[in-house]
């Protein structure tokens, strides 16, 4: 008879609580930002963070793919950053006399696309194709990025110099946009005593690998949803566009898509916590960071507009 190792019978359950503490353990006392980026992960979505610098954007990516095993580079966006920096570029070989392609660094599991606002739109745009069909068009070829694939990118405040906004069609790449912001004293005197944190991520042990995570992401695209809660959906949709109401119409609502994205995001949330389906307060949890972006006015001000709408949309 053969043995399975010890790790592979523990229940998905506790080992994403352990991914979770560990990485608690880094980005401190920030526990609802990091059950979010790591539903986002379990969704196969990609995820923007849109803060002040110094609040441990980075420093979340960087754990986030050495806890989960994946590996990992960092694209510094900057106004004179090129298409093929982050693509790659295929240079001619002398003596093989034919063009070989040295990949960009967008070809790894986990991308951080740091200050992504700060480059012009058409280095922004060359990260459309990756993010939606998970490949690289180039010098007609299309060449497969690897699996799993998530792009972690943030962004300073637009009103900022030197930042360009999003555009809609990149914007809708993202599954969910969240905020750090400051820690609490009692995190930020933990962060203060204890040093920098990024210092510690290289001593921390791989708590996955690319095969688990897939089966973990299976695992929340199968989690149940009951006709209830997809009414409820519907209902915080509907809502959204102003149906109904006075100013019907008069502000972006969310689509079809966005409701598919929710509804992906919210069974992870629940495979977070440990639920074999999806209940309201999963949906109420991820709802602001799946439509804030999507909604008029920006991702702060679209959060505000989504929690709003939990307020006023009755649960089932």
């Amino acid at each position: 008879m053969t043995l399975r190792p010890a790790s592979q019978n523990v229940p998905t359950a506790a080992k994403l609580a352990a991914v979770h503490q560990q990485l608690a353990a880094i980005v401190v006392g920030k526990e609802a930002p990091l059950k979010l980026a790591l539903a986002c992960l379990l969704a196969r979505g990609h995820l923007l963070i849109e803060d002040i610098p110094g609040v441990g954007k980075s420093t979340l990516a960087h754990a986030l793919a050495a806890t989960l095993g994946l590996r990992y580079s960092r694209i510094q966006f900057t106004s004179d950053l090129l298409p093929a920096d982050v693509l790659g570029v295929s240079v001619f070989d002398e003596r093989a006399q034919a063009f070989r392609f040295h990949p960009g660094p967008v070809f790894n599991s986990v991308v951080l696309a740091d200050e992504i606002n700060r480059a012009p739109p058409k280095t922004q745009s060359a990260l459309l194709e990756a993010m939606e069909e998970r490949q690289v068009s180039l010098d007609g070829q299309t060449r497969k990025l690897p699996e799993p694939f998530f792009v972690i990118a943030t962004q300073n405040p637009t009103e900022q110099i030197g930042a360009y906004p999003l555009p809609e069609s990149q914007l809708d790449r993202f599954l969910m946009a969240i905020e750090i912001g400051y820690p609490d004293p009692g995190a930020e005197r933990e962060l203060l005593s204890g040093g920098d944190r990024r210092a510690k991520i290289a001593e921390m042990p791989a708590l996955a690998d690319p095969p688990t995570l897939a089966e973990w992401q299976r695992e929340a695209g199968s989690v149940h949803v009951a006709p209830a809660l997809l009414d409820y959906v519907q209902a915080l949709l509907a809502a959204s566009r102003g149906a109904g109401g006075a100013d019907a119409g008069a502000r972006r609502g969310l689509s079809p898509r966005a409701g598919l994205m929710l509804l992906a995001a919210a069974r992870a949330h629940a495979l977070v916590a440990a639920r074999p389906m999806v209940l309201p307060e999963d949906v109420q949890a991820v709802f602001p960071a799946v439509a804030g972006h999507r909604l008029a006015g920006g991702a702060r001000a679209g959060a505000l507009q989504a929690q709003a709408l939990v307020r006023a949309v009755p649960l089932p």
